[in-house]
């Protein structure tokens, strides 16, 4: 079996450096058939002989593309990347480059979303070469490749070894951080690519207890978010078998989920131990990432106070495919503990105690019903309304011309959130009512017979305003429609619930061309005329064996339709 993928990956080798449109989708498909079946040491040297070609310039842009997710492949089977997983995040830097020049250019030529990379044809190239010249062809390039390269980054940096070589250097990461900024609101893929860079940002934090005033220096790496950290934190430094820490340890169940292991689902919602602190008071979110925790002196400072109220969250990793692990690396002694903690802000309540005696106090009500100002009227404030004694009985009173009635003024026009909303469309889908008491504190709904008059009455005279000592009928409130939805609040991770279906470039390759609208260049010619467009299923092979990974280019040659 080892010879057989010896000899599938030489035919992949000498197909790449010949472009052959024949030869390439067969050896492609026996490599990946055969690479499951192999040792990982055979897959490894296999990934070392596919680095020349990932970093120079002996094959076709295509070629190149389509071979970093054959290494990603190799990469999701369990392979150590090697030098290839660092030669993809160089080839992603090149590439995302002249993507990001395409992207611009297009905004600078019309405007409008650019094309699916999978779906550009020559009147794209054509659009921008207004704005771009002779290096229209070059940048429409790097755009119809920058999905394959984002899919096979991402699978490298799922490695621990690749995201160290990205913090040894500094310039790699910047560049890299820029590019998945500018391409994630075009390209979903380098949503996580940006995800798996922040991860790369912090390895080690220094963790204060200030209950037991003790102080430790973790390490770690695959921590996501702070959920997982939290959970992590609290098995490392909590009970007999962690550092001794009061309290009690989280379930085996919770911390496997955010290791290495899946979601139990008897064991979904994790219960907190801590408030997160930074140094200077401020509170560390779970939502946050470690990178975001202030530093000192280059140094993650993280207190841990107690909780001013329960919190929970859902188990398990935000990058499933990641491998999450921390451990102690050591304590610190009384004296050092001491002068950090002189450095660290003291502790304060998160909800102040009004019983307490040295908190700031809370400021006096100010009373704004005073028989002086309830005696004058201003003319315009509240919108006319007609007289409604019409309306009542006589010799009866309504209730709101009572003297307790309080004076509610009309919403303000053009202030958000107190503009009328449509029945039905309140986005919080509560009641219009207020929160006060009785009928002075209620958000009367406008109905129709406060809204309009009574056209079968006959016409009143001309509206006066009344006199100072009788009370004005409340305006009607109308609710805003711009308060928050409740059912909109994220998920326990801060982010919205998604559903991670598989783990990397060749695994998870967004649906080509098939999903997508035909390309309107006109029908390729020769070798390439009549092959599946990229993407599409294929239904045989000229080998019979399986189809190649998602996001491998199905097409017989290796450049875009109109080339």
């Amino acid at each position: 079996m080892v010879d057989e993928f010896r000899a599938a990956f030489q035919e992949l080798i000498d197909a790449s450096v010949a472009t052959d449109p024949q030869q390439f989708p067969p050896a492609v498909h026996k490599v990946y058939l055969l690479a499951s079946q192999i040792p990982a040491s055979e897959r490894e040297l296999a990934l070392e002989a596919l680095t020349p070609l990932l970093s120079g310039d002996h094959a076709a842009p295509g070629i190149i593309a389509d071979l970093s997710v054959v290494a990603g492949a190799l990469v999701e089977m369990g392979t150590d990347p090697g030098p290839a997983g660092i030669e993809t995040l160089h080839r992603l830097r090149t590439m995302g480059k002249g993507a990001i020049v395409f992207v611009r250019a297009w905004e600078r030529t019309g405007g409008g979303p650019p094309p699916d990379p999978d779906a550009v044809t020559a009147d794209a190239e054509a659009r921008v070469a207004a704005e771009l010249g002779p290096d229209a062809p070059a940048a429409t390039m790097c755009w119809w490749t920058i999905r394959r390269h984002g899919l096979a980054a991402r699978t490298m940096l799922g490695e621990p070894g690749v995201r160290a070589h990205t913090r040894r250097d500094p310039s790699l990461h910047a560049e890299l951080v820029a590019i998945a900024n500018q391409l994630s609101d075009q390209l979903t893929e380098f949503d996580e690519v940006r995800a798996l860079l922040r991860m790369a940002e912090a390895s080690s934090a220094l963790v204060m207890d200030r209950t037991s005033g003790r102080a430790f220096r973790v390490l770690f790496d695959g921590i996501s978010d702070n959920f997982q950290l939290h959970t992590l934190l609290a098995d490392a430094l909590i009970g007999p078998h962690g550092q001794g820490l009061p309290g009690d340890p989280p379930d085996p169940r919770w911390t496997a989920s955010f290791r290495d292991g899946p979601v139990d689902p008897a064991a979904q919602t994790v219960w907190g131990w801590w408030n997160l602190v930074a140094h200077d008071g401020a509170w560390v979110w779970n939502e946050g990432v470690p990178a975001e925790i202030p530093t000192i002196d280059g140094e993650h400072v993280l207190v841990l106070d107690e909780q001013p109220y329960p919190r929970s969250w859902n188990a398990g990793r935000r990058l499933p495919h990641v491998r999450g692990w921390l451990q102690v690396d050591s304590e610190l002694d009384t004296e050092e503990a001491a002068l950090w903690w002189n450095r660290v802000a003291p502790a304060e309540p998160a909800i102040p105690d009004p019983d307490a005696q040295d908190h700031t106090p809370l400021p006096e009500p100010v009373v704004l019903h005073t028989p002086a100002a309830e005696a004058q009227r201003v003319r315009g404030f509240v919108p006319r309304i007609e007289p409604e004694d019409r309306d009542q009985p006589t010799g009866t009173t309504p209730d709101r011309h009572s003297p307790d009635a309080a004076l509610t003024p009309a919403a303000p026009e053009g202030i958000p959130g107190l503009t009328g909303t449509v029945a039905g469309d309140d986005p919080t889908g509560l009641p219009a009512t207020g929160h006060g008491s009785g009928s002075e504190g209620t958000l009367r709904s406008t109905g129709p017979a406060d809204a309009l008059p009574d056209e079968s009455a006959p016409q009143s005279a001309p509206w006066e305003p009344p006199p100072a000592d009788q009370e004005l009928p409340p305006a009607t409130e109308q609710r805003g429609s711009g308060a928050p939805d409740p059912s909109s609040r994220q998920d326990g991770h801060g982010t919205p619930a998604t559903t991670h279906t598989s783990t990397g470039s060749a695994g998870e390759g967004t649906a080509r061309s098939s999903e997508k609208p035909a390309p309107t260049a006109p029908a390729p010619t020769g070798p390439g005329e009549g092959t599946p467009a990229p993407g599409a299923p294929s239904t045989s092979t000229p080998t019979g064996l399986p189809r190649m990974p998602r996001g491998v280019s199905q097409s017989s040659g290796w450049g875009p339709a109109w080339r």
